[in-house]
């Protein structure tokens, strides 16, 4: 039984929640007003088998510098509970799975490749090169998590009858969505773990800047979040709107106050923007899901805008 939770942990099943709160959505929407719920149901399980398969590789790529920090030092490749060697083909046997369960059930190469495209990224990218060498890491490696939003539209996408637009801007939207919140969402936690990436030779932000440096380049990246998850109005109606501007004001106003009482000196809990903006996100996306099933007049279509790019 320790074997098999270890196993479990090693697919970092929290990180895996992104899947469902980002792919869901994205193929409601990309197919808005009709419910597909077989294939969302097997692209979740080809995705998940993908994203374990990258968070595996992550863990075996990572373990030399795992026991270093608290956070992490519990892992089964830090303990042994799983050698490195089982882990490795735990990860492969994920990843081909994965891309014969979406390419065979799901009908999307398309969405297999962006799979292995991933998990490329995810491990040889960002975890042994840019996590390493650069404070910039999360900014351009959070790019792998944006990935299940493509993964589900292309499904949708090659399903879908000849002749219907694909609108796939609207794809490349929620990828920059999820691109944007990634840094102040993971500066907030690295700010709380600070000490244990010093430690580990983990150049964040939060070890190589000051605080009030790093608290301001959350609030930039909070704006650039929030405005984006305006350009897909048109293509939705009021409901992803309130849900849109309500939760990137809560968001935006807990980032600010952040910075203030830094600059301040005050003492600050950066985790609670941390645990706000998992749930923003969730909000965001759980609007557009609501507003993709009941399939209502879009604003853009009220407006007389057209939505159809590519």
């Amino acid at each position: 039984m320790e074997t098999i939770k270890a196993y479990i942990a090693l697919t970092k099943p929290r990180v895996i929640e992104l899947l469902l709160v980002a792919t869901i959505p994205a193929m409601l929407q990309a197919d808005r007003g009709e419910n597909n719920i077989v294939l969302i149901l097997l692209t979740v399980v080809g995705g998940w088998m993908g994203a374990a398969a990258a968070n595996t590789f992550n863990m075996v790529a990572d373990s030399d510098i795992d026991h270093k920090m608290g956070r992490t030092r519990a892992r089964p490749l830090v303990r042994h509970t799983v050698s490195n060697r089982n882990a490795s083909i735990f990860a492969w046997s994920l990843l081909v799975a994965s891309v014969l369960w979406l390419g065979l059930l799901c009908g999307s190469w398309l969405a297999a490749f962006f799979i292995v495209l991933t998990n490329w990224f995810y491990v040889y990218v960002y975890t042994k090169w840019l996590k390493r060498r650069t404070w910039q890491n999360v900014i351009w490696g959070g790019a792998a998590g944006c990935m299940p939003v493509v993964v589900g539209w292309a499904v949708i996408t090659d399903n879908l009858p000849e002749g219907v637009p694909a609108q796939w801007w609207q794809a490349i939207v929620l990828f920059m969505i999820i691109f944007f919140w990634t840094p102040p969402h993971t500066w907030a936690l690295a700010m709380k773990y600070r000490d244990d990436y010093a430690n580990a030779g983990v150049p964040m932000l939060p070890v190589v800047r000051k605080p009030v440096e790093v608290t301001r380049q959350i609030v930039w990246y909070t704006w650039a979040t929030v405005l984006t998850t305006l350009l897909l109005v048109p293509a939705a109606s009021w409901i992803y709107l309130a849900g849109a501007v309500l939760g990137g004001a809560y968001f935006l106003g807990m980032a600010i106050m952040l910075h203030n009482s830094v600059k301040k000196g005050t003492d600050v809990k950066p985790l609670k923007l941390f645990i706000l903006s998992n749930n923003y996100l969730a909000l965001v996306f759980v609007a557009l899901s609501v507003d993709a099933v009941l399939g209502w007049e879009t604003i853009g279509s009220m407006l007389g805008w057209t939505t159809t790019f590519f």
